[in-house]
């Protein structure tokens, strides 16, 4: 293939250009170092030196800008008149010979080509090691090996060597004349300070656009997208009025103007649509609509329910780390619940989850069957179940023992209940697909109802942002409308009874009051129900009044959970106990008086004739009373 390296037979060379240069920085430097100044002279600045350079160089026609002999102001060396050099400094000016000598220690140096060589080049003369320099300071055979650019730089270089009076005079006068520059500048900055500090510390006061110049933007948010950014700064200023209006607010202008610019900015900024962004106004503060509207652009945590029924929580948090898994216990009002981190897997494909021994789960889905709180050996209808989380769980809290009834009206929905409950290993739970709203005359008497009502999702926009734009008034109504028939048709299915339930828990993944207050006051109006605590310890209270509308009091007891304050999905939860099966309208139609003939008079028409039929009697002559009485009398037993 080739000749081997034979490493001893290996010339050595000297180090290359850069090495060369690089060698011995520290006694290179001191030879271009000018020498220390004489007491009583002046100092002069950077650029005094690089004129002086400039200077020397520019006048001298010798080699490398070789100044004349016999300048102004500098000092000549030994041996030099002004008629030239003498003869005893012909051999100051002989050149010295390069010659490569073996140093006594081994001295490693870096050529230019990588290769580590060792020796070191050393000027000799005579005997002696010395570098050939010229009476500049600087080394011929380096002058000889510089590019051009580093040519250039060397002589920009200061040098305070032979810098003539008349230099040094300019150089004051340049620096006198920046000193005084310099004081104006200072004094002007004294002036603006007292009025820049105060620009600084009060801020300008937010003020509302003209309606012209809302038209603009209209007209350009249609060919090119909105500044987001100055939207935002527009929002925080409006924000910061509506909070302290009666100071802040601009002269002339209404506090519905400001939240009319703050409705239409955030419906901008955060892409919902007018409808709902007013909506969410009515429900939240303005300081709490930001977070709300803020946590609805960042994804809820992924958290799993440990299936009881085949593991407990201890075991699979252990084996899903040693999977690596990253996840801790969901709160202390759950026993089962974990949050889910990060994973190097994918969650809903471990062979834990393929045996069933968790549910992908929010954590939001989990309160409703604990407000529920089923017991063993009960009977208790899931009305709309899928996908089968909830009639899971309580499975699980029923330990598979008495009886679930998981019902929805969509068939398709009901494929992954099936499966999510053979996964799981439900076995006390019958499915069915009927309409919720006729299920009372299918079968009743259940001793516990669980109402998850279909609703308009406006809890879960992280999940589903379509719901920013795509719902109106009209989805609102037709979804309370159907949820008002559910939860009274779940009214109707409980027994009230019943020696351990009677319970009714209806809950929705929205916000409307419209789907929730609403909804709870008019089963209240129209069943024999009353609220009851949910048992859970966190989430707010509901509305007892909204607007011009006034709820029952004990709403007070429903719970309603928030993105940004509880890190899950909006949710509500209202828990009805039933004191009495009879249905309200019924029990006042039984209470009525019945129209009977012993008890009501006869109407007055009645009466006038009974009147004028004896008075005809009482007007008859006695034989001929006599005769019809006998007529009647034998007429009598034929009627017996």
């Amino acid at each position: 293939m080739g000749r081997k390296l034979d490493p001893t037979r290996k010339e050595k060379r000297g180090p290359g250009r850069k090495a060369r240069k690089q060698r011995g920085a520290e006694v290179e430097l001191a030879r271009f170092l000018p020498p220390e100044p004489e007491t009583g002279r002046k100092k002069l600045s950077s650029h005094g030196r690089k004129r002086a350079a400039k200077r020397r160089l520019g006048a001298g026609g010798g080699p490398a800008g070789r100044r004349p002999l016999g300048g102004a102001g500098e000092r000549e060396p030994p041996g030099r008149t002004a008629h030239g050099f003498s003869d005893g400094n012909s051999k100051w000016l002989a050149p010295a010979k390069a010659k490569k000598t073996q140093p006594k220690g081994n001295h490693v140096e870096l050529s230019s080509d990588g290769e580590v060589e060792e020796g070191s080049w050393e000027m000799e003369e005579d005997g002696s090691s010395e570098e050939m320099v010229d009476d500049y300071g600087a080394s011929s055979s380096e002058e000889e090996e510089l590019l051009p650019i580093e040519k250039a730089a060397l002589k920009q270089k200061p040098d305070r060597e032979g810098l003539s009076e008349d230099d040094s005079e300019e150089e004051e006068e340049e620096e006198e004349e920046a000193e005084e520059a310099s004081k104006q500048k200072m004094g002007q900055k004294e002036e603006e300070g007292p009025d820049l500090q105060l620009n600084l510390d009060i801020d300008e006061p937010f003020k509302l656009p003209t309606s012209e110049e809302i038209e603009k933007e209209d007209i350009l948010f249609i060919s090119e997208p909105p500044d987001l950014h100055a939207i935002h700064q527009r929002i925080q200023g409006n924000m910061e009025v509506l909070q302290d209006f009666g100071v802040k607010r601009e002269e002339g202008r209404s506090r519905q103007e400001y939240l009319e610019l703050l409705r239409r900015d955030m419906a901008a900024y955060y892409s919902y649509s007018d409808f709902l962004l007013t909506k969410l106004m009515d429900i939240f503060p303005l300081p709490e609509l930001v977070n709300f509207l803020e946590a609805n652009e960042v994804p809820r945590p992924v958290t799993i329910r440990t299936n009881t029924l085949k593991t407990r929580r201890r075991d699979l948090a252990q084996a899903l780390i040693n999977r690596g898994v990253n996840l801790d216990p969901l709160g202390k009002w759950s026993k089962t619940g974990l949050v889910i981190y990060d994973s190097t897997v994918p969650i809903g494909a471990t062979p834990e989850y393929l045996a069933g021994h968790y549910m992908l789960q929010g954590a939001s889905s989990l309160l409703p069957v604990m407000a529920l709180a089923p017991q063993e050996n009960e009977r208790i209808l899931d009305m709309c179940c899928a996908p089968g989380g909830k009639t899971s769980y309580i499975a699980q809290l029923m330990k598979n023992t008495g009886m679930i009834l998981a019902n929805d009206s969509s068939a398709e929905r009901l494929r992954s209940v099936v499966g999510n409950l053979h996964r799981l290993g439900v076995t006390n739970a019958v499915v069915s697909n009927c309409d919720g709203r006729q299920f009372p005359k299918v079968l009743g008497g259940f001793d516990r109802v669980l109402l998850d009502a279909p609703c308009s999702g406006t809890g879960v926009i992280s999940k589903d942002p379509a719901v920013k734009t795509n719902k109106d008034e009209t989805d609102i109504l037709r979804c309370a409308h159907l949820q008002k028939e559910l939860i009274l048709s779940a009214i109707d299915s409980v027994n009230a009874a019943s020696e351990t339930g009677g319970y009714i828990v209806y809950c929705t993944c929205s916000i409307m009051v419209e789907e929730n207050e609403w909804v709870v006051d008019y089963a209240l109006k129209k069943r024999n129900v009353r609220l009851v605590a949910t048992g859970l310890d966190f989430g707010k209270e509901g509305f007892t009044r909204f607007k011009d509308r006034r709820f029952h009091p004990s709403l007070k007891s429903t719970r309603r959970f928030y993105p940004h304050t509880h890190n899950m999905d909006g949710f509500f939860i209202a828990k009805f106990k039933k004191f009495s099966n009879a249905i309200p309208q019924a029990q006042k139609a039984a209470l009525s008086p019945v129209p009977d003939t012993t008890i009501i008079e006869p109407p007055p028409k009645k009466k006038k004739l009974e009147g004028s039929k004896a008075d005809k009697e009482q007007k008859l002559p006695q034989p001929a009373l006599k005769k019809k009485r006998s007529l009647q009398a034998q007429r009598r037993p034929l009627r017996a």
